[in-house]
């Protein structure tokens, strides 16, 4: 990135926003106190990425902010009083005003100990790392960078202000950060920061699991998760998040008979964040409507972890046999246990943690179809089992094939395109994304006369199995494969 370019966005930013930044800093520097824009606002106002909030700290503390915005903000809360944090919106903008402080961690706790501060460097020492270690101190904007954070932004490094084991023992999550960062800005981190990360990965574990999720998430959806992982993988900080990633790196047999799991997953996962683009790009395209289930947004943490996750099932399902081959059977629908487990752990939605776990045991549904064919029945149920997670489970598909074999490779992408071709054709014809029996309940225990009772729900699974293998029957037809049913079955 080039400096001068950096120093003009921070510039706009700053004349676009003068309608707080002016106000504010005046009230603060009127009452006798210190207040500066600081970390990730300036961060991103010099890469010229999108500011959905801004941070402010000063010597202030939290009765006395409060003082000072209550009859200037649109709203405000104290939710983080404790913390030196006050709350606010004005004109749209979310803010939030610290204390200038110190925090830590206790020995194996999950908790910090806040200490307020009363001096701006202080508190930029104590920041995670240098490019969230800038400041600019209102109403004179002038810039503050005491750590160099600014050349090291340019140089793309990932550099903590004070010693890195210092600064992570302070804050375990600093090392999670620093691999989301690694994904969100392509920064790379120096030997200390790296070698640090290794010596302490086990501190991660006081952190409590939904900190460690929020920044997994925004790992995942970062430009480059790809590396983000790999950081986490190779300092050993994913033996306690994510162990499963970390178990794909299989012990190689002195014949070197299977693939790299960990390496294909990885490419798996570069390639369905190239996948995700393209498809929603198509979909917009082709007009698509924003609330439709199957719409992709970019990014898209399901598909790109799934992607991650698909093959984590390998290890526990890898058998030699005979002859040297290698097998993995039944490795979908362990994965999807451990999936589940792991997105439990770390305290994920029930629906996030669904939607992950059915793709990763979906994910080999489809081999076999160039070779042996499909009948029209088999597409309706890949379509139906896959639901609303159809546009997913197309993107892993293709993102899973990572052979070096162009003439395998185009084979599986023709037929995964002419599956695409029979979903589409199929659902023109039928609506194909809400299969239904042609019969619902109601006039199921008409047509037989009966009351509510779990014959009702066999005679409906029959219809939709008929359904399923012959298309749309109609109502006439429907009505006399249901009287045939009732008269073998029902009665």
């Amino acid at each position: 990135m080039d400096p001068q370019t950096a120093h003009n966005r921070l510039h706009d930013k700053l004349d676009e926003l003068e309608h707080i930044l002016g106000p504010l800093g005046q009230r603060f520097s009127s009452a006798g106190f210190e207040l500066a824009l600081v970390g990730g606002s300036v961060r991103d106002a010099l890469l010229g990425r999108p500011m959905p909030d801004l941070d402010f700290t000063t010597d202030a503390h939290p009765d006395d902010i409060l003082g000072l915005i209550s009859d200037w903000v649109d709203t405000h809360w104290d939710i983080g009083r404790e913390f030196g944090t006050i709350g606010a919106v004005k004109s749209g903008v979310q803010i939030e005003i610290t204390t200038y402080r110190a925090e830590a961690y206790e020995e194996d706790s999950r908790k910090p100990v806040v200490a307020f501060g009363t001096d701006l460097d202080a508190d930029l020492v104590r920041r995670d790392f240098t490019i969230g270690a800038m400041a600019i101190r209102l109403p004179s904007k002038t810039f503050v960078d005491p750590h160099r954070g600014f050349d090291d932004l340019i140089a793309g490094r990932i550099r903590t202000p004070g010693a890195a084991a210092d600064s992570f023992s302070d804050d375990p999550l600093r090392m999670m950060r620093a691999a989301r960062f690694t994904s969100q800005l392509g920064l790379d981190p120096v030997p200390e920061v790296e070698e640090a990360m290794t010596a302490m990965a086990d501190r991660i574990e006081i952190i409590s699991a939904e900190r460690v999720q929020v920044e997994l998430v925004k790992l995942i959806t970062g430009i480059d998760p790809v590396a983000g992982i790999d950081l986490l993988v190779r300092t050993g900080i994913a033996d306690h998040v994510l162990p499963e990633v970390s178990g794909l790196q299989l012990e190689t047999d002195e014949h070197h008979r299977h693939k790299d799991v960990y390496q294909h997953s990885l490419t798996v996962l570069r390639q369905a964040v190239e996948l995700e683009s393209r498809y929603a790009a198509a979909q917009e395209k082709a007009g698509m409507a924003d609330d439709d289930p199957q719409r992709i947004r970019v990014p898209d943490f399901v598909v790109r972890f799934a992607a991650l996750m698909h093959d984590v099932g390998k290890p526990a399902t890898r058998r030699f046999q005979p002859g040297g081959a290698v097998t993995f059977y039944h490795h979908d629908a362990v994965g999807a246990k451990l999936t589940a487990k792991r997105m439990k752990a770390l305290r994920f939605d029930k629906d996030t943690t669904k939607a992950v776990g059915r793709l990763v045991e979906l994910h080999l549904r489809f081999y076999g179809y160039g070779d042996a064919g499909w009948t029209d029945s088999a597409v309706r149920r890949y379509v139906t089992d896959a639901g609303r997670l159809l546009s997913r489970l197309h993107i892993l598909t293709r993102a899973d094939v990572t052979t070096r074999n162009k003439r395998k490779a185009d084979r599986l992408a023709f037929a995964y395109d002419d599956l695409e071709e029979r979903i589409e054709a199929l659902a023109k014809q039928e609506e194909l994304d809400s299969i239904r029996p042609d019969l619902d309940g109601k006039q199921i225990m008409a047509i037989l006369d009966i009351e509510p009772s779990p014959l009702v729900g066999k005679a409906y699974k029959h219809l939709l199995e008929l359904r399923m293998e012959h298309g749309p029957l109609g109502p006439e037809r429907a009505e006399a494969e249901l009287r045939s049913w009732w008269e073998s079955h029902g009665q």
